[in-house]
């Protein structure tokens, strides 16, 4: 097409500089030993890596077989793909047609995100945790009939808690952080070293004992102790680095035996209150009933109870959840689990495909916001379609939609895979959503607490969802970054809504918890999008069980913190652990598909929300006027009072209506990191060793002259005891104490308290032949004469309104003169300096 420019490349030319210098360079240090003409022009290489077939993983990216589990072995592997090549490196590759054309290879954790194409990112476990090698895969399966709830009889077994001592323990995590010790450091695979078997070994064939295991992403048991032949005492394990958050668990058990009936019961739960002693049933998945007939996870368990345990350790009440349960097969794998699992890895194959579809890849761009604790990636997705002019892609709203806070609340992940469904399909609705906004997403926000299968804290041993106002970047990244956009966010342009997915333990139903606005121009506006949600999905969504009222407690949740930074619409929605109270579901449990269904009722009611026609809005916000006053009208009729609400009801304060949310108390859970305590001690204990006395009150200037006076008349009194020559004037203070007559009563008062000590000195030099006043005019005479000798020209001269003689009295006219009034603070203790110098008598100014 140009044979101009093919002739001159066929020609000789001059090498180019940057070209020349690095084939020295690398011949120097011995990288580069072939001929210069091996070295490729940079102009002609350009983006080789992109084709080269070496470089691409084999294999389908959807499948968990693409998780390289150490990146050692593939920096090895491809290393040894070049041991031939004459230019030893391992940021090179080679093409593997037999020529030489070494050229670079993509930046590898550049964004710190897979490529497409690409393996997914192995977890990275704390170097504590011992992990298993399986990969574990659970298939997604709806049940073709409403799962109900357990409904008591009345007869239901009430076991005893016979602990290890009576039975024998069959499964003990040994090397598991808990409270006194912090993160450290994290690794893929977890702990080094041989991967122990911590199940029992099985005697022979006919030995029934069930194998039980839970190192595996998210899993949790930390004990299983055999009571009797077919019942087991199971132990959770705290959330790593702490001693509290027993609520998730999930583990494997195998050996099973068909038509046996087992009692499982769990006996370190802390929570006092529980969906299970209103009918939640747990989970179990069987590998057999999945690999033979499509089934997954479905609720089983009989005789479920829910009971406080007795054998407590004196620190914290535990509770226990006892159920039994038949297996379906001999010899199978089955799997119990609090709630539908979602883990790490499922995210990651979700992310992949996402970015492997040619179609959502280009209105969904996925990027790293942080790294964990862990380094474990935290993804954010931006969501919207390519805007035509600036303009447009200015005026697009925003959505920040999160996960995951709570690793143990998995029902969070569940939403947000239904929302993210409906959001990137090819609707009419998801692309007009995708037009007038942009959606910023973090599916996970606790990817490590997810890993290691905690209930609430991260690897801090923190509770995430109580530090978004921490400047600890270090400590709390993922939820110090995620502030951090969102406040970026915010001067780009407004925030329509947000809302942080998470899961309830004791009530049932989906609602939302908000904040109530003091800004009366949009009085109610934060409960119409709540309310057109629950008539959006009625059977699942219950408006009753709202609340907007702050609480001191909740300043540092998501919520909260980001309604403090200008979003009026934000919100936490609480998905139960268990199922519905509502409409055509009442009284059965949520699937996997109610949850997903629930992402797609968000999409459906942000266009409610937003519809240009404000009708729905408007009928919203007059139902919600009228379903105020009820609640009004109720609170007084409570507290026995009758009031006229016509034209005042509004001014009241919904948060004196509303009652405390009765979400989990992670009071416990907040301040300093665990590994900042130790440090945080010593800080307070140098304070304390360094820390002043406690200012005394306040005095009055009466008060500081006064204590002055007596401090200096103390001090004078104790030397007049150590020298013989001063005992006379002491005594001679004793019967002339005219200076403090003259002062103040208070002062009189001081003489008054020290007149005993006085009587004792006079009896004690009854013998001296001094006369008083001789004694006294001495030393003056003195003290007058030092005075000169010291500073030639320097006269003491005396005030004429007082007498220089101390045995005379006062004239009486002349008190006045001592009068605060008349005389400053300074005039005086001037005038005292001078007429007794000998008694240094100061005041305060």
């Amino acid at each position: 097409m140009f044979p101009a420019l093919e002739a001159e490349l066929k020609q000789e030319t001059l090498p180019d500089p940057y070209e020349d210098f690095m084939y020295h360079h690398l011949q120097y240090y011995g990288y580069f030993k072939a001929q210069r003409g091996s070295l490729p022009n940079s102009a002609t290489h350009q983006h080789v890596w992109k084709n080269n077939p070496r470089y691409l993983v084999s294999g389908s990216f959807g499948e968990r077989e693409d998780v390289i589990p150490d990146p050692l072995q593939k920096e090895k592997l491809l290393y040894s793909l070049m041991l031939g090549s004459p230019l030893k490196s391992r940021q090179l590759l080679h093409d593997e047609f037999g020529e030489v054309k070494p050229c670079l290879r993509e930046p590898r954790d550049l964004f710190a995100f897979f490529s497409s194409s690409g393996p997914l990112q192995a977890p990275r476990w704390p170097i504590e945790c011992e992990v298993i090698k399986e990969s574990l895969c659970h298939i997604e399966w709806v049940p073709p009939q409403p799962e109900y709830f357990y409904q008591p009889t009345g007869n239901e077994k009430l076991p005893e808690i016979v602990g290890e001592e009576k039975g024998t323990v069959v499964y003990q995590l040994d090397s598991v952080p808990t409270e006194g010790s912090y993160f450290t450091s994290a690794r893929v695979g977890g702990k080094r070293g041989i991967i122990r078997d911590l199940a029992v070994t099985l005697q022979g064939p006919e030995d029934n004992t069930l194998l039980f295991e839970s190192r595996f992403e998210s899993g949790n048991l930390q004990k299983a102790v055999r009571v009797d032949t077919y019942e087991y005492e199971l132990t959770l394990r705290t959330d790593l680095y702490t001693n509290k958050h027993t609520q998730w668990f999930y583990f494997r058990v195998q050996n099973t035996r068909k038509d046996v009936t087992y009692r499982f019961t769990i006996v370190n739960l802390l929570k006092p209150k529980s969906l299970y002693t209103i009918g939640m049933k747990p989970l179990m998945y069987s590998q057999l009933d999945a690999d033979t007939h499509n089934i997954g996870w479905r609720r089983e368990g009989k005789e479920i109870r829910y009971f406080k345990n007795n054998t407590e350790d004196g620190q914290q009440p535990f509770y226990c959840l006892t159920w039994t349960i038949q297996f379906p097969h001999d010899q199978d794998t089955c799997f119990f689990a609090h709630f539908y699992p979602y883990t790490y890895t499922d995210l990651q194959c979700y992310l992949l495909s996402v970015a492997n579809n040619p179609v959502q890849s280009q209105f969904c761009k996925l990027r790293t916001l942080c790294r964990s604790l862990a380094g474990n990636t935290v993804y954010l997705l931006t969501i919207t379609n390519p805007s035509r002019t600036p303009q447009e892609a200015a005026a697009k709203k925003a959505v920040v939609l999160s996960a995951r806070v709570h690793p143990g609340e998995s029902n969070g992940s569940w939403i947000m895979k239904g929302f993210l469904d409906f959001i990137l399909s090819n609707s009419p609705d998801a692309q007009l959503l995708r037009d007038i906004f942009i959606f910023k997403v973090v599916p996970m926000l606790n990817p490590d607490g997810v890993i290691v299968g905690n209930y609430r804290c991260s690897l801090a041993g923190r509770d995430l969802n109580r530090h978004y106002k921490t400047i600890l970047k270090e400590s709390f990244p993922c939820i110090w970054y995620t502030r951090n956009m969102i406040k970026r966010l915010l001067e780009e342009r407004e925030v329509l809504l947000y809302c942080d997915f998470h899961g309830h333990s004791r009530k049932n139903n989906i609602f939302l918890y908000g904040c109530n606005s003091n800004d009366r121009k949009y009085w109610l506006h934060e409960r119409v999008f709540p309310l057109m949600l629950s008539k959006n999905a009625p059977d699942k969504f219950s408006f009753q069980s709202c609340n907007f009222k702050v609480q001191k407690c909740k300043e540092g949740t998501g919520r909260v913190v980001m309604w403090r930074m200008g979003i009026l619409n934000s919100y936490t929605m609480e998905s139960t652990f268990g199922g519905s109270t509502l409409g055509n579901k009442r009284d059965t449990h949520f699937t996997t598909e109610d949850l997903k269904s629930l992402g797609y009722h968000v999409c459906d009611t942000l266009l409610d929300f937003c519809d240009p026609d404000r009708t729905k809005f408007m009928q919203c916000l007059a139902e919600l006027k009228e379903l105020l006053q009820q609640e009004i009208h109720k609170k007084f009729n409570e507290l026995g009072q009758d009031m006229d609400l016509e034209g005042s009801w509004s001014d009241i304060s919904l948060s004196d209506i509303e009652s405390s949310t009765s979400g989990s108390d992670s009071s416990l859970s907040d301040g300093l990191p665990v590994h900042l305590l130790n440090i945080a001690h010593e800080v307070n204990e140098k304070k304390k060793m360094y820390k002043k006395k406690k200012k005394k009150p306040l005095q009055t200037r009466k008060q500081r002259n006064e204590q002055y006076q007596k401090n200096n008349l103390m001090r004078e009194l104790k030397l007049t005891e150590d020298t013989p020559e001063r005992a006379g004037f002491a005594s001679t203070l004793q019967k002339q104490p005219t200076f403090f007559r003259n002062s103040e009563n208070a002062s009189s008062s001081v003489m008054r308290n020290e007149k005993p000590r006085l009587n004792e000195l006079h009896g004690r030099d009854k013998g001296s032949s001094l006369d008083p006043s001789k004694m006294t005019s001495l030393i003056l005479t003195k003290n007058k004469e030092r005075m000169q000798t010291e500073k030639p020209g320097f006269t003491v001269s005396c005030s004429p309104k007082r007498s220089t003689n101390p045995s005379q009295e006062p004239v009486p006219d002349m008190k006045p003169s001592w009068s605060r009034n008349r005389y400053p603070a300074t005039e005086r203790g001037r005038a005292a300096m001078t007429v007794y110098p000998s008694l240094h008598i100061y005041t305060y100014p």
